[in-house]
């Protein structure tokens, strides 16, 4: 059935880099909203934020878990595995959490903190960047090392 709907996934290993651009997206859009809200005092972005603030979250959650379910049958070598795969998994990991606890905050204090209005938006910069920095080695790993299907053989050795 995915391979009438999507063709091109049947070459993946796993439904992992069906979901990570969710996260980016939603994340990404959310805090252009809310520094837009702050910018222009408008609680209407800022809603709007909230809303995908809790959609990149949710979509998050799903990012790592497809991500670790799928961690061990990555066909990559060691060297790989160890310099871009490793320091992903941490980079994301540190992106839910502070994506959890963004969204938390947002929550109790809709849709955006008033006391440590600046602190709240500077950890959305900290996520932002925690999250690009993640994404990058697994652009790394799937566009330099192949992790992402079965285009060429595997594993690949790492170069830098």
């Amino acid at each position: 059935m995915l391979e009438v709907l999507l063709p091109g996934a049947q070459h993946l290993q796993n439904v992992h880099p069906l979901v990570v651009h969710f996260p980016l997206a939603f994340l990404g859009g959310a805090a252009l909203l809310y520094g837009l809200a702050w910018v222009t005092g408008r609680d209407s972005l800022a809603t709007i934020g909230l809303w995908l603030l809790i959609l990149g979250t949710i979509a998050a959650v799903t990012a790592v878990a497809t991500g670790l379910w799928a961690e061990d049958g990555v066909m990559v070598a060691p060297s790989v595995r160890a310099e871009l795969l490793e320091q992903h998994e941490r980079l994301m990991l540190m992106t839910l959490g502070l994506s959890v606890a963004l969204a938390a905050w947002a929550l109790v204090a809709r849709p955006l903190p008033a006391r440590g209005r600046a602190v709240f938006l500077i950890l959305f910069l900290v996520l932002l960047a925690l999250m690009s920095r993640g994404a990058d080695f697994g652009g790394r790993m799937v566009y330099d090392y192949n992790a992402g299907g079965s285009a060429c053989p595997q594993p690949i050795e790492f170069t830098r």
